[in-house]
């Protein structure tokens, strides 16, 4: 109840106490967010928090702009160069800011749409993929389920594509088809990058998943992170890491990399759990998830993968 009168309260005084501080700074709120938070989460976080409260007309159609962009994957390196100007132009216009006298301002507005909205067209394209059913009618869906194959098991041929040999780097069945159903491709493409870029870390990992007490099934656990991952996106929680981490445009590959590194901590949580079997799996991954979130809410929070060497 208190927090609600508060927040309700804090609604109505924010243009008086937004007024003052302009008048007594002589810059407005985004210029005080701009050059008084840290670049990264900080800024781009007050930023978005700042746009969002903004009651300024011209400002929330520029929001409705860059939100139907975003939506629509318009974000590339083709367009990112006017959409950032144009984002830029009308804060300039609409707060009365002289550019020649803020030169900075510009540079570190547009750092936090880029991130801001670059973000939320990563969410759109993680779900997309989500989407996308596994076909083994696909060529280019068996190319790179055969090639999960042979970046795991480069010593072991596949000796058919429907075969018990599935099960040994963690599916469930003969055909991995059937386990990509609730991630779609998105679980797949993960995997497969791991595999591909962190290739020591993937053996590691796998190596672990084939413990003779603390096992797991490597893909399905992975697949299980897939979607940890694209929920700690959607809700946001996220933002924090990429917002640190993106030095350009988040891209998939910023989401592919999140996903490494929480398989490799997971891994390495589990075999630190001591399980005494797989039954254990929910709890241990909501453990792990906790963790993760209380992380992600400190705001300079950025996860790398930090390989380390073990006998377990």
């Amino acid at each position: 109840m208190f927090r609600y009168i508060w927040s309700l309260l804090s609604w109505y005084l924010r243009p008086f106490i937004k007024w003052l501080l302009r008048h007594t700074t002589h810059m407005c709120e985004l210029q005080r967010i701009c050059y008084g938070e840290e670049s990264g989460a900080p800024r781009a976080h007050a930023v978005e928090r700042s746009l969002r409260l903004s009651r300024n007309s011209d400002i929330k159609s520029l929001l409705s702009y860059l939100d139907d962009i975003a939506d629509q994957q318009g974000l590339t390196a083709r367009s990112e160069r006017s959409v950032l100007e144009e984002a830029i132009r009308t804060i300039l216009v609409t707060k009365k800011i002289n550019p020649t006298a803020h030169p900075d301002f510009a540079k570190a507005f547009g750092k936090c749409i880029e991130l801001i909205w670059g973000y939320r067209q990563l969410v759109v394209q993680c779900e997309q993929l989500r989407r996308t059913q596994y076909d083994s009618d696909n060529r280019l869906h068996e190319q790179q389920l055969l090639k999960l194959w042979k970046l795991l098991m480069p010593y072991e041929p596949l000796e058919a594509r429907i075969t018990k040999q599935w099960q040994d780097i963690g599916f469930q069945g003969d055909d991995p088809r059937t386990d990509f159903r609730g991630m779609g491709v998105l679980g797949l493409e993960n995997l497969v990058y791991f595999a591909q870029e962190y290739p020591s870390a993937a053996t590691h990992v796998l190596s672990h998943s084939m413990h003779p007490k603390y096992g797991y099934a490597f893909a399905i656990v992975g697949i299980n992170l897939t979607s940890m991952a694209l929920r700690l996106l959607k809700d946001g929680s996220a933002k924090t890491h990429l917002y640190n981490s993106c030095k350009t445009l988040p891209t998939i590959r910023a989401f592919h990399q999140f996903y490494c590194y929480l398989f490799y901590e997971f891994d390495g949580f589990w075999i630190g759990s001591k399980p005494s079997n797989i039954m254990e799996f929910s709890s241990i991954q909501e453990k792990f998830e906790n963790n993760i979130r209380t992380a992600l809410a400190n705001p300079s929070t950025v996860f790398r993968i930090n390989l380390t060497v073990d006998n377990i």
